[in-house]
């Protein structure tokens, strides 16, 4: 199912959903945040490269990032009337050394549902 359900708002990555019709489109919502590393957390993160593996210390890190800006979006969208959001995009980048923006941003919509 391409329809994930956040507090009760569908988003999908597709440009519709299966089960709603847009009526109206409201515009570009976006959330995001800027996290930096911790040192205490690179010292573990250095040990682990040193065995290979999974970073986990980064991986939770940037798992709750996302989540942070996936809230952030979902706010704007309710904020300007939204019934879902569509297009729902993530992407990351490098603010500076040791720090990355994490950005969602999708389509508000209002939705009615197919009959």
């Amino acid at each position: 199912m391409t329809v994930s359900e956040r507090q009760d708002l569908p988003m999908t990555t597709q440009d519709a959903f299966a089960e709603y019709d847009i009526v109206v489109t409201l515009g570009v919502v976006r959330g995001n945040t800027i996290r930096a590393r911790h040192v205490g957390k690179d010292i573990l993160a250095g040990f682990r490269q040193l065995v290979g593996g999974e970073i986990t210390e980064y991986t939770k890190m940037l798992g709750e990032a996302r989540e942070q800006a996936m809230d952030r979006m979902v706010e704007g969208a309710r904020v300007s009337g939204a019934d879902g959001i569509v297009c729902v995009r993530l992407t990351t980048s490098t603010v500076m050394q040791g720090a990355a923006e994490i950005l969602a941003y999708g389509t508000a919509v209002k939705l009615a549902p197919k009959h």
